[in-house]
This record gives C-alpha cells, sequence and structure tokens, in this order.
C-alpha cells in the first residue's frame, strides 16, 4: 500500500486519517450521551472536557485531511455513476467536511459563551473565541445539536452510498478505502 493517495485508490494516509476520524466521531457520540445523563457536578464537567478534547482533535485531523487531499491526487468516482450521482457524492463529501469544520467550532464557540474554558486534554489552554453571552450561548447549543443530527444523516448517506457501491454495483469504491484490500 502507498503512503500518497494514486488515481485508483486512496494513500494509508487519507485511509487513517479518514478511519480514526470515524473512531472519534463514534468516541464523541458516546461521551455526549454519557455527560447528558450525568447530572450537574464535577463527573458531567470532566466528560464534557474530554467531549471538547475530542473535538478540537477531530478538527486538527480535518485539517490535516484537507492539506493531505489538496497534495495528493483523487480517485475518481466511478464512469458508472449518473450526473445526479455524481452532484450527490460530491455535496455530501462537502457537507462532511464542512461539518467537521463546525461541528467543533461551534462547541468552542458554544463553551467560549459560557464562560466555560477549552483545553486539549488539559495540555493547551485554547483561548475564548467570543466573550461571555448567554444569547450567543443558546444559539450555539441549538446549532451544535441541528449540526450533530446533520451530521449522523449525512454519514448515514455516506455509508449507505458506499455499501450500495460494494454490494449491489460491485464496484471498487469502498475497497478503495479500506486497508489491506486489493481493488479489482
Amino acid at each position: 500500500m502507498t503512503i500518497r493517495n494514486t488515481t485508483l485508490r486512496w494513500g494509508s494516509v487519507a485511509q487513517f486519517l479518514h478511519w480514526l476520524i470515524v473512531v472519534l466521531i463514534i468516541v464523541q457520540v458516546v461521551l455526549a450521551s454519557i455527560a447528558d445523563d450525568l447530572p450537574l457536578g464535577m463527573k458531567k464537567l470532566a466528560m464534557l472536557a474530554r467531549h471538547k478534547s475530542v473535538g478540537i482533535t477531530i478538527l486538527g485531523l480535518a485539517v490535516l485531511r484537507l492539506l493531505w487531499r489538496s497534495m495528493n491526487p483523487t480517485p475518481p468516482l466511478p464512469d458508472t455513476l449518473k450526473p445526479y450521482e455524481r452532484v450527490l457524492a460530491n455535496l455530501t463529501h462537502a457537507a462532511l467536511y464542512l461539518i467537521l469544520f463546525a461541528m467543533p467550532l461551534s462547541g468552542w464557540v458554544m463553551s467560549s459563551a459560557r464562560g466555560f474554558p477549552v483545553s486539549w486534554f488539559g495540555f493547551i489552554q485554547l483561548p475564548d473565541l467570543v466573550p461571555k453571552s448567554k444569547p450567543l450561548y443558546e444559539a450555539m447549543l441549538e446549532t451544535h445539536a441541528t449540526l450533530a443530527w446533520t451530521l449522523g444523516v449525512v454519514v448515514f448517506l455516506h455509508a449507505a452510498a458506499a455499501l450500495k457501491h460494494h454490494f449491489m454495483l460491485k464496484d471498487n469504491v469502498l475497497r478503495r478505502m479500506l486497508p489491506f484490500t486489493k481493488i479489482r
């Protein structure tokens, strides 16, 4: 397997970043769910601090992924796709990138507006992005929740399309993002 992307498949760096972000998004859902179930107190604050740290990690990885993608060829979509399917595929990918940036930034703004610090696993204290503001906090709380649901829908569409390519169309679209697989 090559490190860099080729016109046939994603390279090991792109695959690693893709699957690491997938795992971290799952971790985020679990952390948020646990935090929602906890009463206000130190355990809840600690869980939310982890959630923020993982969110900042996802933001950093999304930046790296976009930079890596800009420096590597992108495997093209199959020629068999209809024009509207190409548009949907491109819109879905653009939405995924947009949300990977918007989710952590909205959480960071929300925390800043509430007056809660954001740090990266306690190692680096990040600056507040905005001054304290209850109306802004409430708007960002709603925005963050809406983005979470939107991410769920877009991820579902992305995964469903990959599975359709693999099981119904029997092409290499999914295989080229899976490590340790051969392209037919």
